[in-house]
């Protein structure tokens, strides 16, 4: 994994803070409560909140509103820094922390995780992270793994394989979002990828999710 810039490290920290909770029961008032007191004591500048409320962690970016802005913020450089209250705040899954941690680097924008006391612009806060991208590597290969292993005991019974043809024709709503099937954006996700193109730039030129990109080519054959 790249290392955060140094220069971005020691700079003032414009700080975009993340907010969110799972039911419409719940509230983000101690989160924020919480992360403001730590701005302040920090002597950050706290740009914005970013807020999902009543939205599972496990949704892409096209559904958590906040989390999007948040990104499009990071990228016009309106912020350097993202705080958010806890790592499941972000993402249910490993992978997609990291991807979420990728998009970070590339953009040289920090992360601050308080119940986890991470901090990317400490060492020990970058080394968790890249103990993290070996994990997910891991995450990636058993997931090849386990797939190869299905199709292959799906092989030796007897089922044909394949994805088929829908009868109507009709696109799903992600192939509709993505303006191409499927197998033509795994397709163009594996050719991009053979070129030597980064995971966050692959989703950029195809206007989809990096978690989308990692799935990809996690399943593609070893």
């Amino acid at each position: 994994m790249h290392r955060f810039n140094l220069e971005t490290a020691l700079m003032k920290k414009r700080v975009g803070i993340y907010l969110r909770v799972s039911t419409d029961g719940q509230t983000t008032q101690n989160q924020r409560r919480e992360l403001e007191a730590v701005a302040a004591r920090s002597g950050w500048e706290v740009v914005d909140f970013y807020e999902d409320a009543g939205i599972s962690g496990s949704n892409g970016r096209d559904k958590r509103p906040g989390f999007d802005q948040l990104l499009n913020d990071a990228t016009a450089r309106k912020i350097n820094t993202v705080a958010a209250w806890s790592v499941d705040r972000l993402g249910r899954s490993l992978q997609h922390l990291v991807g979420f941690l990728n998009e970070l680097q590339a953009l040289n924008c920090n992360l601050y995780l308080h119940q986890q006391a991470i901090d990317t612009t400490t060492p020990s806060g970058r080394a968790m992270f890249q103990m993290c991208g070996v994990f997910a590597e891991f995450e990636r290969s058993m997931i090849v793994e386990r797939v190869n292993a299905g199709l292959a005991r799906a092989k030796a019974n007897g089922v044909k394989l394949g994805r088929g043809n829908r009868k109507d024709r009709m696109r799903s709503a992600d192939e509709k979002r993505w303006g191409m099937s499927r197998a033509e954006l795994e397709t163009r996700i594996r050719r991009l990828r053979k070129q030597e193109m980064g995971l966050v730039k692959i989703g950029r030129t195809l206007r989809v999710g990096t978690s989308v990109v990692q799935r990809v080519l996690a399943a593609a054959p070893a």
